[in-house]
């Protein structure tokens, strides 16, 4: 069963097991992280690139005087490029205890989805990586992809962006 950080919530006698989640797009798709790992939303900004970087790494960018690198989803998730555009936001998460900036597509909203209403990935195949993906939540008829932040980027991968 899937088990973030969730809250109770006390209805009339009833117990609905929930959690809250930053909803953003990429692409046609609702992707979720939960709330607690997002550290701030961001607009757009100057972008230092990084040589001999990870291809969707973009750069870095100074926020407060704190070097923060920031990965482009579209590219991690093998997604065809785009130019950013004006609702193109970066999204300053905690993974694995460092902050990385994930540009998307924009963001959406804040939403509580009852944990029940969360399934397990389903696996497609070997093809295709679903590790970073917790599970599948539906939210007023709309399938949420819900990430798992920690796993977006493997130990490797963080220990790369971490040298640059």
């Amino acid at each position: 069963m899937y088990e973030p950080s969730a809250k109770s919530t006390v209805l009339e006698n009833e117990t609905l097991e929930s959690a809250q989640y930053v909803t953003f797009v990429i692409g046609a798709e609702v992707y979720g992280v939960p709330v607690l790992k997002v550290q701030e939303i961001i607009g757009m900004t100057q972008i230092t690139h990084v040589p001999n970087s990870l291809p969707y790494m973009k750069g870095v960018i100074n926020l407060r005087g704190t070097v923060v690198p920031v990965v482009d989803m579209r590219i991690k998730f093998r997604m065809e490029e785009r130019a950013y555009e004006v609702n193109t936001v970066i999204l300053i998460v905690e993974v694995r205890g460092i902050n990385i900036g994930m540009i998307v597509d924009a963001v959406s909203d804040v939403v509580e989805i009852p944990i029940k209403g969360i399934q397990d990935t389903p696996h497609f195949s070997a093809k295709i990586e679903t590790d970073f993906i917790s599970g599948i939540g539906n939210r007023d008829d709309q399938l949420v992809i819900i990430l798992d932040v920690d796993r977006i980027l493997s130990q490797d991968e963080v220990e790369s962006i971490e040298r640059k």
